[in-house]
């Protein structure tokens, strides 16, 4: 159960007044991830970072003695589940070399997105094959479990957990991040508890949440599961985690991992002056996320306010020298409680090396968050629009 002091903390937050409507290895690579001493001094090194710039790469996500270093810039894989275009697997294992050498060398992936996992599971045997061991303790690969809320035995989930780890090849995931359809259904703390056990066995090194609401992860908290993470939706345009969920992570620890950051591609200058209203006028729409975060620019504020956050995020970034996407990931990592971000690749087909790169070069000034801000507080609340992080995936 929570400690004294986190029950009262949390029991705080509850009376805070606030609108709410949510291959095989071998034993020496086994070896060489490590852990305790070892770990603790690696650092990702990215190619073409400077070296004052270095220590903003990496973060560690912790509760207890459970922690996790990660890049601060995630390299996220929805984009191989399909709908962004055919993924050749040696051009993606590829591609995935390129991001690690380049010192960005978390993967996040999920156990339906397609064949991610079984991606990452070349990625690493080429890794340890072709990578000197250094490189191999920088490489982190984190993967969602997203079941069908039926009953959570410890058979059951052991034996999906099993498959990730299969797929993935490796003896332990370095984060499993869990997420819930029904918060109806509290079978979400059983699977935590039994995931949290795996843990113990040394199966999940670290165990994490995805698009859970503020009041969920406060109940799971006060059952004592060691929740490192939550990752949610948080952009520009959507600023709900920086209301209660930032709130509750500031008094427990966690951090926010997130995703959705650069909206799919719509926070580019390839939509800067378009006008979607006309059709064939602009680029299209032609990817599962270009549309998902179009809904979102609609009950935000619409096209033409949008326009005007794309135009001041242009000229800051024509200030800095930098794109309009690295704008957009500089300013959410600079928000409170945010552990990381995740900007999507299309391995084999496009790449963003350099501009993420750049976010970790880059500093925003006061008079650029007061002229960003000032365009996105003219959006709609969509705390009160949508409800808490992760609500929008629960909505009858």
């Amino acid at each position: 159960m929570a400690s004294p002091t986190l029950s009262r903390a949390l029991y705080n937050l509850t009376r805070l007044d606030h609108s709410k409507p949510q291959a095989r290895r071998t034993s020496d690579s086994r070896r060489s991830f490590g852990t305790g001493a070892r770990r603790s001094e690696i650092r990702c090194e990215a190619v073409g970072v400077a070296s004052e710039n270095r220590q903003q790469l990496v973060t560690t996500v912790k509760n207890g003695n459970d922690s996790l270093e990660i890049c601060r810039v995630l390299n996220g894989m929805w984009q191989t589940s399909g709908g962004w275009g055919r993924i050749d697997r040696d051009n993606a294992v590829d591609a995935m070399l390129k991001y690690a050498d380049a010192g960005l060398s978390t993967f996040d992936m999920a156990d339906h997105y397609g064949p991610a996992e079984d991606l990452y599971g070349l990625f690493i045997n080429r890794v340890r094959r072709e990578r000197p061991p250094e490189l191999l303790e920088k490489v982190k690969g984190l993967t969602k479990w997203v079941p069908s809320p039926v009953k959570m035995t410890s058979s059951y989930v052991k034996k999906n957990i099993d498959i990730s780890r299969k797929r993935m090849d490796v003896a332990s995931l370095d984060m499993l991040q869990f997420h819930w359809w029904d918060y109806s259904n509290d079978g979400y703390l059983d699977a935590l508890k039994h995931l949290t056990d795996l843990k113990e066995e040394g199966k999940i090194k670290t165990v994490a949440l995805t698009n859970f609401d503020t009041d969920r992860l406060q109940i799971i908290l006060e059952n004592g599961i060691p929740i490192v993470s939550n990752q949610v939706q948080h952009s520009l345009v959507d600023m709900r985690p920086q209301q209660r969920m930032a709130e509750l992570c500031q008094l427990t620890g966690v951090k926010l991992i997130t995703y959705g950051t650069v909206m799919g591609g719509l926070l580019s200058e390839k939509f800067l002056d378009t006008n979607l209203s006309i059709p064939f006028a602009g680029p299209p729409l032609n990817t599962p996320s270009l549309q998902k975060y179009k809904r979102m620019v609609d009950a935000w504020g619409g096209w033409s306010l949008f326009q005007a956050l794309l135009k001041t995020l242009n000229q800051v970034a024509l200030k800095h020298g930098v794109s309009i996407p690295t704008v957009a990931v500089k300013y959410i990592l600079d928000q409170p409680t945010v552990a990381g971000s995740m900007v999507g690749v299309r391995l084999g087909l496009s790449e963003h090396i350099k501009d993420n790169q750049a976010i970790f070069s880059l500093t925003l000034d006061e008079e650029d968050v007061k002229r960003i801000q000032e365009v996105i507080s003219k959006g709609k609340d969509l705390m009160r629009v949508i409800g808490d992080c992760g609500d929008e995936y629960r909505r009858a």
